[in-house]
């Protein structure tokens, strides 16, 4: 994938098709390090399955035999000199604490590290298509904080007013894109 921000989109994605009902996505970074977490809430994976997400011949898709999501992930955070880490817990095992973290980091210096791209377009995009599912997004740095909590949006809202509705959606990105002007 040719931006950071598509990596989180397919992770995200994941999350979505595994029923999280709050999906985490944290990238914090400083001059040599960059690190993205994508944390859900979903059905977790079991022990067996996780052992070979990272194969691309792992994939819980039905319409084709191969899933690059996460091979692709390790592979530009590996280039880097970082790596890519999951822990999960299946719904099975753990029926109050289950879900899934993904952690990748990336040496930012290094002449492989992929650019972040349109994160706030990825952001907006996943609530637009899973608006039922509550997201919090953070991107910190050494000097600056973005940060979106679709909760609180909610909490503004009221239940009347779903999250898919384009004023919604353009004030998100309006917000996002505010924050990091100020940056």
């Amino acid at each position: 994938m040719k931006e950071l921000s598509l990596n989180v989109l397919d992770i995200a994605m994941n999350s979505v098709k595994a029923k999280a009902t709050l999906i985490n996505i944290h990238i914090t970074e400083d001059d040599e390090l960059l690190k993205m977490e994508i944390i859900d809430n979903g059905c977790g994976m079991t022990a067996e399955f996780l052992r070979g997400v990272i194969d691309p011949f792992c994939t819980t898709r039905t319409t084709r035999k191969v899933g690059l999501g996460i091979p692709l992930l390790k592979l530009a955070a590996e280039q880097t000199g970082g790596e890519v880490t999951i822990t999960s817990k299946h719904e099975s095992e753990y029926p109050t604490e289950h879900g899934t973290c993904v952690t990748a980091t990336f040496y930012k210096q290094h002449v492989d590290f992929t650019p972040m791209g349109d994160i706030i377009s990825t952001v907006t995009t996943l609530i637009q298509g899973s608006p039922d599912i509550d997201f919090e997004f953070r991107h910190l740095s050494n000097t600056f904080d973005v940060s979106l909590d679709t909760r609180e949006v909610r909490e503004v809202l009221g239940p009347e007013i779903p999250l898919s509705e384009p004023e919604i959606l353009l004030w998100i990105a309006d917000n996002l894109s505010e924050q990091y002007k100020n940056i």
